[in-house]
């Protein structure tokens, strides 16, 4: 056999994230994915991972199963009909909205998931705002509507008021909100109508209903679903690839996860719509073709995913040519070489060897340990992206280890989550680690950074509040002026980026006030995503 066309392979790709506000159903979502996908197989009422593996969800972390939320990012890879599906599940909570905006930077499209109850929440109208900025693609999924909602033509103008997009429906439902039917495909004109099945564990059974019957079964409910879809095709709200892909339509698509009605004609539309990995833009503007030398973003690094592997994982995007697991590749941040021999695929918190990578496909690279998040690793052709942003850190707390002779495991510890980005690490250059400042995006940080730091590093913590509440970037020159005002500080990060920190935005708006020629940056967002 002669070597695979990298070209060809990168066409049969399609790397998309999942992105919802919390609650309205995205790890469910992700799951049947899954199982349409023959990743999982159904038993004994609950989806299971396949070959006996672990239950397989792509919220592994202990505090993740224990709230129902997702806390950190998932990389999932499967097959569908002749595609290479890899699914980026992403935090749904807005206190880790800095890693969202991470795992966004990996993919090519996104799938927005919405709650047929609840329509466009705070969450989804900022994960969208995301998408606009990054020029990211997305379908939207209008779940629960097994479960009484609002109407399906409400929702529909929600979204292009509130988004300023054109929806573009691809399925519609037969039956309101609580008393779903079935779906019209609007391409091919079928009505498709479901069978529930136990608990959603396996997958939906559809009948393809001709019209007539469907008059004759549904009665005023196909009459009426018919009805809003020739409305909807005298607007000529079709799909269109071009306003897709330029964000200005998004294609929508009518279900629910929990019973699996619709999931087939989704996983479809993500194969059919999103787009193949393209050429990456770089660092000078110049884009990286697909098939030139190798080249990876990472786009995330997170250790403690396998409690029998004290390891550290660093998730990167194949942005172009060929991966070969033991290849050298260079660490753009450090200009070093580090060899890929342990190169893995990822599902959930479970991992299999992988000896080749194309173009959108998602590798872990096993202590790479001179990789940091932003970094571009490559191979011949050196390559550099555009830097991921940091977000504006809005609670500021103090971490001391509570058990001395813990230090260096305290230590180890807070080095590890600075550099995965779980929460930001200031330090005072006089002081080190003896009592270095976690700075986060929202509260649920540190509850995370506490307990990953005495489950995972056997440091107990404690933590105390500070006076701070808004930060900027500075600079070596300003940071002597800053420190001398009394209300500021300036503490540095271990990449060596300055950050000034404010008792208030009042106080710091009189110092910029006051001394305009200190520098004073904001970083990319108030708040995060929230």
């Amino acid at each position: 056999m002669g070597l695979p066309d990298i070209k060809t392979e990168a066409a049969r790709r399609r790397t998309f994230a999942i992105i919802s506000h919390p609650d309205a159903g995205k790890t469910t979502l992700t799951e049947k994915f899954l199982l349409y996908g023959g990743a999982l197989t159904a038993g004994a009422g609950a989806v299971k991972a396949r070959q006996g593996r672990r239950a397989a969800t792509s919220d592994w972390m202990e505090m993740e199963q224990q709230r129902g939320i997702s806390i950190t990012s998932a990389a999932l890879q499967f097959q569908y009909r002749d595609c290479i599906i890899n699914l980026l599940d992403t935090p749904g909570h807005r206190d880790f909205s800095e890693d969202t905006y991470r795992v966004l930077a990996a993919a090519d499209a996104a799938v927005m998931v919405l709650d047929a109850g609840k329509g466009i929440e705070q969450q989804t109208l900022k994960l969208f705002e995301v998408c606009r900025e990054r020029e990211i693609p997305f379908l939207t999924w209008i779940n629960k509507w097994d479960r009484p909602g609002k109407g399906a033509l409400e929702l529909l103008d929600e979204i292009e008021q509130t988004l300023i997009v054109e929806p573009t429906p691809v399925t519609w439902p037969v039956g309101l909100a609580g008393e779903f039917k079935g779906i019209i495909d609007r391409p091919s004109g079928n009505y498709v109508r479901f069978e529930r099945t136990a608990r959603g564990s396996t997958i939906a059974p559809e009948e393809i209903v001709p019209a007539e019957q469907a008059l004759i079964d549904e009665g005023d409910v196909w009459t009426a679903a018919q009805e809003e879809v020739e409305l909807l095709d005298m607007l000529d709200r079709t799909v269109d690839q071009k306003t897709f892909l330029a964000c200005e339509s998004t294609p929508v698509f009518f279900g629910s996860a929990m019973t699996n009605f619709g999931i087939r004609a989704l996983l479809d539309g993500v194969v059919d719509l999103v787009p193949a990995p393209s050429p990456k833009p770089l660092a000078d503007g110049r884009r990286r073709a697909v098939d030139s030398d190798f080249s990876g973003l990472v786009f995330k690094v997170q250790a403690g995913m396998d409690k029998s592997h004290r390891d550290r994982i660093a998730f990167v995007r194949v942005c172009s040519g060929q991966f070969e697991r033991g290849m050298l590749a260079v660490a753009g941040g450090t200009g070093r070489q580090f060899s890929t021999k342990y190169a893995q695929t990822l599902f959930g918190q479970d991992r299999e060897t992988v000896d080749t990578a194309f173009p959108g496909d998602i590798l872990g690279l096993v202590n790479a340990n001179d990789v940091r998040v932003g970094d571009a690793i490559y191979a011949g052709e050196a390559a550099e992206f555009p830097p991921l942003p940091a977000f504006a850190p809005e609670h500021f707390m103090v971490a001391r280890v509570r058990d001395t002779s813990k230090f260096k495991q305290f230590r180890k510890g807070i080095a590890q989550l600075d550099e995965e980005g779980a929460v930001q690490v200031l330090r005072d250059p006089d002081i080190g680690d003896q009592a270095p400042v976690l700075a986060a995006v929202g509260q649920l940080q540190f509850e995370v950074a506490v307990n990953r730091l005495e489950n995972e590093f056997g440091a107990p913590v404690e933590l105390t509040g500070t006076r701070y509440s808004i930060a900027r970037k500075t600079d070596s020159a300003s940071s002597p002026k800053l420190r001398a005002m009394q209300g500021v500080d300036v503490l540095q990060r271990a990449n060596g980026m300055h950050l000034a920190l404010f008792e208030s935005k009042y106080w710091m708006d009189r110092v910029l006030s006051d001394h305009p020629e200190l520098t004073l940056e904001r970083l990319v967002a108030e708040g995060g995503l929230g």
